[in-house]
Parts: structure tokens; sequence; C-alpha cells
């Protein structure tokens, strides 16, 4: 349960043994994906991506994971209209399908049900690009320049029933410079996420994480964690 002291987040490493099955949920372009997928080419890397779903076709990660020889899997929202539940049992059938122990959500639209949840809670994570809580939802960069932030950035958190809530694994922030724009204030924080969430991943596929009276803790903290929540120089 979230918030038991001592609890594990997940057991995606049966034994400590193996990489961690991962599946990575996609909805277009997918370059939280590709991201994840390099660092995961490496046989070192404790999360083995085996799965990259869309729920669309359309989506361009697709022909990037087929290309890096991923299997791939497409389940249409639009087909499931309505019935979320519907659509989230297709998707259950491609992750079991395929042995999946994590899932990491890399620019996947659909909010998921509280069953689909709480099913994969502690081995289900989030990339977000706002320094949550702040900014949840949608064009996060645009309200974060029209709030006048001095820092902005991205969080990689567990996900829970709540839309971007969950406990916080790891945070980058990156400073709001005088005449940003959000596509401006957007690359600078994309450049992060893409550093933040390979590393949170292999976290969580290591086994480092613990979930402490509603907070996740990572082991050894005050390493790496340090560094990658701090990127300024």
């Amino acid at each position: 349960m979230p918030g038991a002291p001592g609890a594990q987040a997940g057991n995606a490493q049966a034994g400590g043994v193996g990489r961690a099955r991962t599946a990575i949920l996609i909805s277009g372009r997918g370059s939280n994906m590709a991201a994840l997928l390099a660092a995961a080419a490496n046989p070192a890397y404790p999360a083995e991506v085996v799965l990259v779903l869309a729920n669309k076709a359309s989506a361009a990660g697709l022909a990037h994971a087929a290309a890096a020889g991923i299997a791939t899997a497409v389940v249409e929202s639009r087909a499931f209209k309505g019935d979320r539940a519907g659509f989230e049992a297709a998707m259950q059938a491609e992750l079991e399908r395929h042995d999946v122990a994590l899932i990491a959500l890399a620019g996947f639209m659909r909010v998921l049900t509280e069953a689909f949840v709480t099913r994969w809670q502690g081995r289900l994570v989030n990339i977000h690009p706002s320094l949550l809580p702040s900014f949840p939802g949608l064009e996060t960069h645009e309200r974060a320049l029209a709030a006048g932030v001095r820092l902005h950035g991205c969080t990689v958190h567990l996900v829970s029933p709540g839309v971007d809530e969950g406990p916080i694994l790891a945070q980058a922030a990156v400073p709001v410079l005088a005449g940003d724009d959000a596509d401006s204030l957007a690359a600078r924080v994309l450049a992060q996420e893409h550093r933040l969430y390979p590393a949170a991943l292999a976290w969580l596929a290591a086994g480092r994480v613990r979930l402490q009276d509603g907070r996740a803790v990572v082991q050894d903290a005050e390493g790496p964690v340090a560094a990658l929540a701090n990127p300024l120089p």
C-alpha cells in the first residue's frame, strides 16, 4: 500500500534477477520513448523495453520503436468510445502477452481509470512537463509563463488515480529566461526530460524505490538523484 513505511514501489525484478520487462505507452511521436529506448539499449540498464503500445495507429513513435527492434502494438482508443474498461482490458491483454512488469507513460494522452492504476500501483511511472504539484494538466509552459515563475521543469512520478498525481521520484529545473515563449521554454524542459526519465526508470527497475509516508524514497538519493534534481550550472 502506498504510504506504508518501507513498502516497495514494485516487484519488477523477481528475486533481483534479470532486467525488468517494461512497456512504454505513447500517443504520438514519443521523444521520451526514444530516450528510454536509447538507455535500455545498454545491456547494463536495469529495464528492458519489450513493448511499445499506442492508443493511435498514427502514433509516429511506433515506427521508431519498430526500427529499434521493439515489439509494437496498437489498441485504438477510438474503437472503445465510452468504454474505458474495455479499452484498458485490451491494453492489459497486450501487457500480459508480453509479460510486462513495469509501465512507463511517454506522452500517453489518455486518463487511466482507478482500477487500472491500482492494478499497476508502484509499477506505473509518468513524466510531466512541470514541477509538480504546480501546473498539472495541459499547457504547462504557457501557464508557467503566465504565472511569472522563475523556475520551471519536469517531474517523474509514480502514477496514482488523480491526474498528474502520485509520489515524486525526481525533478529537474530550468530557469525561465527573459524573452522566453512557450516553445523556447518547452525545448529546455524537454532536454531535461530526456535526462531525467531514463535515470528515474532505472531506479524503479533496479528496486531502489520504496514508499514511505506517501512519498517515494530512492536509495542513495544523496548521489545521482541530487545531481539530476539540480542540473543548473
